[in-house]
């Protein structure tokens, strides 16, 4: 059984919470993830991207969404939303909303900003909404996980997050790493058993 830990990452801070998220399901005996991103998108839409990216994981596909037993969706914080690429690619899945593609599933969301107070924590609950409307079971991270209190960072219960600074500094702290990879576990765990 896979999670797709799905993302989009401008200076690679989503994309180091994606690999640890990645790295606790794989904990999950039985378990592992499949890494994507979405195409970034721009003002000027002439030119098409290449199918598949330089560097990173590939391009997401509506069937990773079907094969997937679970989601882990990230996003930057944009003036406390998602990023215009996550919104993007939620807002062309209405045949899989129509279909049922993830109901059932369980899914969690994850975020980066530049500042402590860039917010993480609404970006994190407008990413929820529209897995909710695809009927996705939303988790989080609970307070027994004890760096979720230590932390002096990023991490929320809403969801793994990771504070940049101003420099856009990629490198987690030690207990934004940690509870990356918790949820991740958390995710895998609960994917087993609903058997989605």
């Amino acid at each position: 059984m896979e999670i797709l830990v799905l993302y989009f990452s401008r200076n690679g801070s989503v994309a180091a919470l994606a690999r640890q998220i990645a790295r606790g399901v794989g904990e999950v005996d039985g378990m592992s993830a499949r890494l994507r991103t979405v195409p970034p998108v721009a003002p000027q839409t002439e030119t098409a991207l290449p199918p598949v990216p330089e560097s990173g994981a590939p391009y997401v596909s509506v069937d990773d969404l079907r094969e997937c037993a679970g989601l882990a969706l990230g996003s930057p914080t944009r003036f406390g939303n998602m990023a215009a690429a996550v919104k993007h690619f939620l807002d062309t899945l209405g045949t899989e909303w129509a279909n049922g593609t993830l109901i059932g599933k369980p899914a969690g969301v994850f975020t980066s900003s530049a500042t402590q107070h860039g917010g993480q924590e609404s970006t994190l609950l407008s990413m929820m909404i529209p897995l909710l409307h695809h009927g996705c079971v939303i988790t989080g991270i609970p307070f027994s996980e004890a760096a979720l209190s230590s932390t002096r960072s990023g991490g929320t219960p809403y969801g793994p997050s990771h504070v940049a600074g101003s420099d856009a500094d990629a490198t987690l702290s030690a207990e934004e790493a940690e509870l990356a990879r918790a949820f991740g576990r958390r995710l895998a765990q609960l994917a087993r058993r609903l058997g989605a």
